[in-house]
Protein backbone atom coordinates (compact mmCIF):
# COMPACT_ATOMS: atom_id res chain seq x y z
CA UNK A 1 0.00 0.00 0.00
CA UNK A 2 2.68 2.49 1.28
CA UNK A 3 4.62 1.41 -2.27
CA UNK A 4 1.77 2.41 -4.38
CA UNK A 5 1.30 5.43 -2.62
CA UNK A 6 4.68 6.36 -3.13
CA UNK A 7 4.55 5.90 -6.75
CA UNK A 8 1.52 7.98 -7.65
CA UNK A 9 2.49 10.73 -6.01
CA UNK A 10 5.93 10.53 -7.66
CA UNK A 11 5.95 13.49 -10.33
CA UNK A 12 6.60 11.76 -13.66
CA UNK A 13 8.43 14.49 -15.29
CA UNK A 14 12.04 16.15 -14.50
CA UNK A 15 13.00 15.81 -10.68
CA UNK A 16 12.29 18.64 -8.38
CA UNK A 17 15.79 19.81 -8.40
CA UNK A 18 16.05 19.74 -12.04
CA UNK A 19 13.33 21.89 -12.22
CA UNK A 20 15.32 24.59 -10.23
CA UNK A 21 18.28 24.20 -12.10
CA UNK A 22 17.17 24.29 -15.30
CA UNK A 23 17.00 28.41 -15.83
CA UNK A 24 15.06 29.90 -18.46
CA UNK A 25 16.81 31.45 -21.69
CA UNK A 26 16.03 34.98 -19.92
CA UNK A 27 17.67 33.99 -16.81
CA UNK A 28 20.71 32.27 -18.31
CA UNK A 29 20.73 36.04 -20.91
CA UNK A 30 20.42 38.38 -17.68
CA UNK A 31 23.10 35.81 -15.87
CA UNK A 32 25.24 36.41 -19.08
CA UNK A 33 24.88 40.25 -19.11
CA UNK A 34 25.74 40.55 -15.70
CA UNK A 35 28.77 38.86 -15.72
CA UNK A 36 29.72 40.61 -19.14
CA UNK A 37 29.51 44.23 -17.39
CA UNK A 38 31.04 43.56 -14.06
CA UNK A 39 33.27 41.88 -16.16
CA UNK A 40 34.16 45.34 -18.22
CA UNK A 41 33.86 47.50 -14.74
CA UNK A 42 36.88 45.60 -13.50
CA UNK A 43 38.47 46.25 -16.81
CA UNK A 44 37.66 50.00 -16.49
CA UNK A 45 39.05 49.27 -12.74
CA UNK A 46 42.10 48.45 -13.54
CA UNK A 47 42.91 49.53 -16.85
CA UNK A 48 43.87 53.48 -15.68
CA UNK A 49 45.47 51.47 -12.57
CA UNK A 50 47.54 49.18 -15.22
CA UNK A 51 48.54 52.34 -16.97
CA UNK A 52 49.80 54.31 -14.09
CA UNK A 53 52.04 51.71 -13.05
CA UNK A 54 53.22 51.39 -16.47
CA UNK A 55 54.00 55.20 -16.86
CA UNK A 56 55.26 55.34 -13.52
CA UNK A 57 57.84 52.57 -13.70
CA UNK A 58 58.88 53.67 -17.18
CA UNK A 59 59.43 57.19 -16.74
CA UNK A 60 61.03 56.73 -12.84
CA UNK A 61 63.10 53.93 -13.02
CA UNK A 62 65.96 55.00 -14.71
CA UNK A 63 67.12 57.62 -11.75
CA UNK A 64 66.44 55.33 -9.39
CA UNK A 65 68.57 52.40 -10.67
CA UNK A 66 71.41 54.90 -10.21
CA UNK A 67 73.01 53.95 -6.55
CA UNK A 68 73.69 57.43 -6.14
CA UNK A 69 69.84 58.33 -6.14
CA UNK A 70 69.67 56.11 -2.87
CA UNK A 71 73.47 56.92 -1.48
CA UNK A 72 73.50 60.87 -2.43
CA UNK A 73 71.54 63.73 -1.11
CA UNK A 74 69.97 66.20 -3.85
CA UNK A 75 73.12 68.39 -3.70
CA UNK A 76 74.81 65.18 -5.60
CA UNK A 77 71.91 64.44 -8.07
CA UNK A 78 70.46 61.73 -5.32
CA UNK A 79 67.51 61.47 -3.49
CA UNK A 80 68.79 60.37 0.07
CA UNK A 81 68.05 63.43 1.89
CA UNK A 82 64.56 63.29 0.42
CA UNK A 83 63.66 59.82 1.57
CA UNK A 84 65.11 60.31 5.00
CA UNK A 85 63.08 63.30 5.61
CA UNK A 86 59.81 61.62 4.85
CA UNK A 87 60.83 58.12 6.47
CA UNK A 88 61.55 60.12 10.01
CA UNK A 89 58.60 62.67 9.76
CA UNK A 90 56.41 59.32 9.61
CA UNK A 91 58.04 57.74 11.78
CA UNK A 92 57.85 60.59 14.06
CA UNK A 93 53.84 60.51 13.34
CA UNK A 94 53.81 56.95 13.77
CA UNK A 95 55.18 56.99 17.54
CA UNK A 96 52.69 59.34 18.51
CA UNK A 97 49.41 58.27 16.75
CA UNK A 98 49.71 54.70 17.12
CA UNK A 99 49.78 54.43 21.13
CA UNK A 100 47.12 57.37 21.32
CA UNK A 101 44.98 55.53 18.58
CA UNK A 102 45.18 51.90 20.42
CA UNK A 103 44.33 53.73 23.54
CA UNK A 104 41.46 55.68 22.21
CA UNK A 105 40.26 52.35 20.45
CA UNK A 106 40.58 50.40 23.91
CA UNK A 107 38.24 53.26 25.44
CA UNK A 108 35.65 52.97 22.83
CA UNK A 109 35.23 49.11 22.92
CA UNK A 110 35.91 48.32 26.17
CA UNK A 111 34.89 50.75 28.52
CA UNK A 112 31.74 52.30 26.52
CA UNK A 113 29.43 51.17 28.73
CA UNK A 114 31.63 53.39 31.77
CA UNK A 115 30.83 56.92 30.07
CA UNK A 116 28.31 56.48 27.10
CA UNK A 117 28.45 60.45 26.89
CA UNK A 118 32.11 60.50 26.89
CA UNK A 119 32.16 58.04 23.95
CA UNK A 120 29.63 59.52 22.09
CA UNK A 121 31.12 62.98 21.91
CA UNK A 122 34.74 60.76 21.06
CA UNK A 123 33.65 59.40 18.28
CA UNK A 124 31.77 62.38 17.16
CA UNK A 125 35.38 64.05 16.64
CA UNK A 126 36.63 60.75 15.81
CA UNK A 127 34.30 60.86 12.34
CA UNK A 128 34.93 64.83 12.24
CA UNK A 129 39.29 64.33 12.25
CA UNK A 130 38.65 61.47 9.63
CA UNK A 131 36.97 63.53 7.07
CA UNK A 132 39.41 66.65 7.97
CA UNK A 133 41.52 67.49 5.09
CA UNK A 134 45.04 67.41 4.90
CA UNK A 135 45.54 71.16 4.35
CA UNK A 136 43.22 71.93 6.70
CA UNK A 137 45.38 69.87 9.25
CA UNK A 138 48.32 72.00 8.13
CA UNK A 139 46.62 75.22 8.89
CA UNK A 140 45.78 74.37 12.08
CA UNK A 141 49.23 73.30 13.40
CA UNK A 142 50.39 76.44 11.45
CA UNK A 143 48.60 78.76 13.09
CA UNK A 144 48.95 76.88 16.24
CA UNK A 145 52.66 76.34 16.08
CA UNK A 146 53.69 79.59 14.00
CA UNK A 147 51.29 82.22 14.64
CA UNK A 148 50.28 81.54 18.07
CA UNK A 149 53.73 80.10 19.60
CA UNK A 150 56.27 81.81 16.88
CA UNK A 151 57.99 78.31 17.31
CA UNK A 152 60.26 77.28 13.67
CA UNK A 153 59.14 75.39 11.20
CA UNK A 154 60.81 71.79 11.19
CA UNK A 155 60.16 68.57 10.10
CA UNK A 156 58.57 67.65 13.65
CA UNK A 157 55.96 69.85 12.90
CA UNK A 158 55.10 68.38 9.62
CA UNK A 159 54.92 65.12 12.23
CA UNK A 160 52.33 66.85 13.96
CA UNK A 161 50.09 67.42 11.17
CA UNK A 162 50.26 64.01 10.25
CA UNK A 163 49.15 62.73 13.30
CA UNK A 164 45.84 64.18 13.35
CA UNK A 165 45.30 62.63 10.06
CA UNK A 166 46.78 59.40 10.96
CA UNK A 167 44.99 58.83 14.30
CA UNK A 168 41.46 58.70 13.40
CA UNK A 169 42.82 55.73 10.33
CA UNK A 170 44.19 53.97 13.86
CA UNK A 171 41.12 54.60 16.06
CA UNK A 172 38.94 52.89 13.37
CA UNK A 173 40.87 49.75 12.49
CA UNK A 174 41.88 49.22 15.84
CA UNK A 175 38.04 49.62 16.85
CA UNK A 176 37.02 46.91 14.37
CA UNK A 177 39.89 44.73 15.61
CA UNK A 178 38.65 44.73 19.09
CA UNK A 179 35.01 44.36 18.55
CA UNK A 180 35.84 41.17 16.40
CA UNK A 181 36.99 39.30 19.50
CA UNK A 182 34.65 36.77 20.77
CA UNK A 183 33.35 37.92 24.32
CA UNK A 184 34.00 34.52 25.95
CA UNK A 185 37.20 35.36 25.60
CA UNK A 186 37.17 37.74 27.94
CA UNK A 187 34.42 35.95 30.18
CA UNK A 188 36.39 33.36 30.43
CA UNK A 189 39.29 35.44 31.54
CA UNK A 190 36.88 36.99 33.92
CA UNK A 191 36.13 33.45 35.37
CA UNK A 192 39.47 33.09 36.20
CA UNK A 193 40.13 36.07 38.40
CA UNK A 194 42.29 38.13 35.72
CA UNK A 195 41.37 41.91 36.59
CA UNK A 196 39.60 44.14 33.32
CA UNK A 197 43.12 45.64 32.12
CA UNK A 198 45.16 42.34 32.28
CA UNK A 199 42.76 41.02 30.46
CA UNK A 200 42.62 43.46 27.69
CA UNK A 201 46.19 43.29 27.77
CA UNK A 202 47.08 39.70 27.29
CA UNK A 203 44.12 38.29 25.66
CA UNK A 204 42.06 40.83 23.91
CA UNK A 205 45.02 42.86 22.12
CA UNK A 206 47.50 39.77 21.22
CA UNK A 207 44.18 38.02 19.45
CA UNK A 208 43.22 41.18 17.24
CA UNK A 209 46.93 42.39 16.98
CA UNK A 210 47.32 40.98 13.66
CA UNK A 211 44.58 42.77 12.19
CA UNK A 212 45.91 45.85 14.21
CA UNK A 213 49.03 46.56 12.97
CA UNK A 214 47.41 45.66 9.05
CA UNK A 215 45.66 48.95 10.09
CA UNK A 216 48.50 50.88 10.97
CA UNK A 217 50.65 49.83 8.29
CA UNK A 218 48.01 51.08 6.05
CA UNK A 219 47.52 54.67 7.98
CA UNK A 220 51.21 55.12 7.77
CA UNK A 221 51.35 54.48 4.33
CA UNK A 222 48.33 56.55 4.04
CA UNK A 223 50.31 59.77 5.73
CA UNK A 224 53.86 59.06 3.86
CA UNK A 225 52.47 61.03 0.57
CA UNK A 226 51.31 63.91 2.06
CA UNK A 227 52.25 66.93 0.20
CA UNK A 228 50.06 69.45 2.25
CA UNK A 229 52.21 69.32 5.36
CA UNK A 230 55.27 69.46 4.29
CA UNK A 231 54.81 72.27 1.69
CA UNK A 232 53.42 74.66 4.78
CA UNK A 233 55.04 73.20 7.26
CA UNK A 234 58.91 72.60 6.69
CA UNK A 235 61.38 74.48 4.06
CA UNK A 236 63.07 72.86 1.75
CA UNK A 237 66.72 71.98 1.44
CA UNK A 238 68.69 70.21 -0.67
CA UNK A 239 71.29 68.52 2.27
CA UNK A 240 71.20 66.11 4.65
CA UNK A 241 69.01 66.95 7.56
CA UNK A 242 68.50 64.44 10.45
CA UNK A 243 67.03 66.44 12.92
CA UNK A 244 63.67 67.00 12.74
CA UNK A 245 63.51 69.59 15.59
CA UNK A 246 65.84 72.12 13.53
CA UNK A 247 66.30 73.60 10.39
CA UNK A 248 64.67 72.22 7.29
CA UNK A 249 63.96 68.91 6.25
CA UNK A 250 63.34 67.39 2.71
CA UNK A 251 60.89 64.93 1.81
CA UNK A 252 60.02 62.75 -1.65
CA UNK A 253 56.24 65.11 -1.96
CA UNK A 254 58.15 68.20 -1.43
CA UNK A 255 61.22 67.42 -3.52
CA UNK A 256 58.69 66.85 -6.33
CA UNK A 257 56.88 69.94 -6.00
CA UNK A 258 60.33 71.63 -6.39
CA UNK A 259 61.63 69.96 -9.60
CA UNK A 260 58.22 70.44 -11.54
CA UNK A 261 58.50 73.83 -10.99
CA UNK A 262 61.75 73.95 -12.73
CA UNK A 263 60.35 73.28 -15.75
CA UNK A 264 60.55 69.82 -17.93
CA UNK A 265 64.54 69.66 -17.10
CA UNK A 266 63.39 68.04 -13.44
CA UNK A 267 60.81 65.91 -14.88
CA UNK A 268 62.94 62.83 -14.97
CA UNK A 269 63.47 63.59 -10.98
CA UNK A 270 59.78 63.92 -10.41
CA UNK A 271 59.04 60.74 -11.90
CA UNK A 272 61.77 58.66 -10.03
CA UNK A 273 60.73 60.28 -6.47
CA UNK A 274 57.26 59.29 -7.56
CA UNK A 275 57.95 55.62 -7.96
CA UNK A 276 60.72 56.29 -4.84
CA UNK A 277 57.49 56.80 -3.22
CA UNK A 278 55.49 54.32 -4.15
CA UNK A 279 58.31 51.65 -3.54
CA UNK A 280 58.54 52.88 -0.20
CA UNK A 281 54.59 52.49 0.53
CA UNK A 282 54.60 49.03 -1.06
CA UNK A 283 57.27 47.82 1.46
CA UNK A 284 55.35 49.42 4.39
CA UNK A 285 52.36 47.22 3.05
CA UNK A 286 54.56 43.47 2.46
CA UNK A 287 55.40 44.40 5.95
CA UNK A 288 52.34 45.25 7.20
CA UNK A 289 51.04 41.74 5.89
CA UNK A 290 54.35 39.80 7.37
CA UNK A 291 53.56 40.97 10.62
CA UNK A 292 50.36 40.55 11.13
CA UNK A 293 50.73 36.92 9.58
CA UNK A 294 53.78 36.04 12.17
CA UNK A 295 51.36 37.81 14.81
CA UNK A 296 47.88 36.63 14.71
CA UNK A 297 46.51 33.97 16.58
CA UNK A 298 46.79 30.24 15.45
CA UNK A 299 43.70 29.96 13.51
CA UNK A 300 44.11 33.19 11.64
CA UNK A 301 47.83 31.66 10.67
CA UNK A 302 46.01 28.39 9.28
Amino acid sequence: MSSATTESTTPAGPSGLEHLTAASPRRRFTDGLARVLVSAAVVLAVLPLGWLVWTLVARGLGPILDPDWWLQSERFGGAANAVVGTLIQTALAAVISVPLGILVAIFLVEYADQSRRLVKVTTFMVDVLAGVPSIVAALFIFAVWRTTLDLPRSGFVVALALVLLMVPLVVRATEEMLKIVPHELREASYALGVPKWKTILRVVLPTAMGGIITGVMLSIARVMGESAPVLILVGATRAMNVNPFEGNQQSLPLMMLQNYNSGPSGYDTVWGAALTLVILVGIVYVGAQILARFTGTKTERS
